[in-house]
């Protein structure tokens, strides 16, 4: 079965921390998945030995407790970790978006403060931006924090947040004033919070291991200190942040996608129909082989994409462009692979329709494909 890519990397030490993680998904993480997504159980331990294993923290300095891999070396683990676990690979993903939004906007005592903290492999954050009326229109959020002296009172409720009640801090952007353009900030709130309670978890489709909950703010108090940058300009980063995390789901769709054609091929090897495996027979060959690339295609992309980030230009389109292509592919590829299975595609007891289902949320969330095509236009015609 071809769990393994032949990939490029750019050191020695990127071969080996792929290497790790390709070990730890296969033997940690990978048994526990089907029972775990079965009982909607959120994997805290699985976080814990990223954690400690130095995987939760690698595109950060090294001088906060980083790994200071380039951004192309985070995203394959990313991805080795999803073809193992999806609702993990998207996890991992939020909370490098939760730590990137403090390294990369924070004052120096804000990033001080708490980034070694994030990056230390015993937290784990979460990102509070949506709202119940505020998904893919940002301005529309009506969360406010309002100046009290040394502190800012904040009453609202965020939605749709992956880590939920389970994250050990949260990356909120609030309103701070009625300015269209200036009028969010943003903070860093401890999970002890006092003012702040959670939702039931959502009953979703699949990822049912990424706890999703409501994020309720009833006059939290939060120091003045904790805010990230200057008052007003949550909604730059916001959408800078956005970026970069969309590459992240573009490499979690693209784990799916490894994983269902993964299994897809291996069961086209061992189903015998009319005296011979199915995979003998050309027309389940040609549907392989739009599945192999289709997978390609969306780690090209993320690629591309990632090694602009990495040499300081510009990459917000190639960003849109990965997480379309591949989280559109991961929806043809794991309907493909359900189709190859046939009717044992279809039940619980193969892992590609858990796949199927993790499959559609990333076409969804860090901005619809409706929105990245929306993205991707404009920035051509400017």
């Amino acid at each position: 079965m071809p769990t393994t890519v032949d990939r490029l990397l750019p050191s020695e030490e990127a071969e080996a921390l792929l290497e790790l993680t390709r070990e730890i998904a296969t033997k940690e993480l990978a048994p526990q998945v089907a029972e775990a997504e079965e009982q909607s159980v959120f994997p805290a331990e699985a976080y814990r030995l990223l954690g400690k294993s130095g995987l939760m923290s690698l595109p950060f300095a090294e001088e906060h407790g980083g790994g200071a891999q380039p951004y192309e070396v985070y995203l394959q683990v990313v991805e080795e970790i999803a073809t193992a676990w999806p609702s993990v690979g998207v996890g991992t993903s939020v909370h490098t978006l939760t730590a990137s939004v403090v390294a990369g906007n924070g004052s120096d005592e804000v990033v001080s403060r708490w980034l070694p903290q994030m990056l230390s492999g015993d937290w784990l954050g979460a990102y509070c931006l949506s709202e119940p009326q505020a998904g893919s229109d940002v301005s529309g959020i009506r969360t406010r924090a309002v100046r009290d002296g040394d502190e800012y009172v904040v009453t609202g409720t965020k939605q749709w947040i992956s880590n939920g009640s389970c994250a050990d801090y949260y990356i909120l952007f609030a309103r701070t004033s009625d300015d269209a353009k200036r009028g969010l900030s943003a903070f860093v709130v401890p999970a002890d919070t006092a003012g702040m309670s959670f939702g039931a978890p959502e009953k979703k489709m699949g990822l049912a291991c990424d706890v999703t909950t409501q994020v309720i703010f009833e006059g939290a108090r939060l120091p003045a200190a904790q805010l990230i940058g200057e008052e007003g300009a949550g909604m730059r980063v916001a959408l800078s942040a956005l970026d970069a995390g969309r590459l992240g789901i573009a490499a979690v769709a693209t784990g799916i996608a490894q994983a269902a054609l993964a299994h897809a091929v291996a069961y086209a090897g061992e189903r015998q129909q009319f005296g011979k495996p199915i995979g003998h027979q050309q027309g389940l060959q040609f549907l392989l082989a739009d599945m192999a690339a289709e997978v390609e295609r969306a780690r090209a992309t993320y690629l591309h994409a990632a090694r602009l980030k990495d040499a300081g230009r510009p990459f917000s389109r190639q960003a849109s462009i990965a997480k379309l292509t591949a989280t559109d592919a991961a929806m043809r590829v794991t309907t493909d692979a359900v189709q190859v299975l046939g009717g044992n595609g279809y039940t619980r007891d193969y892992p590609v329709e858990r796949l199927f289902r993790d499959a559609k949320v990333t076409q969804i969330f860090e901005g619809t494909n409706q929105i990245q095509r929306m993205v991707i236009g404009r920035d051509l015609l400017r």
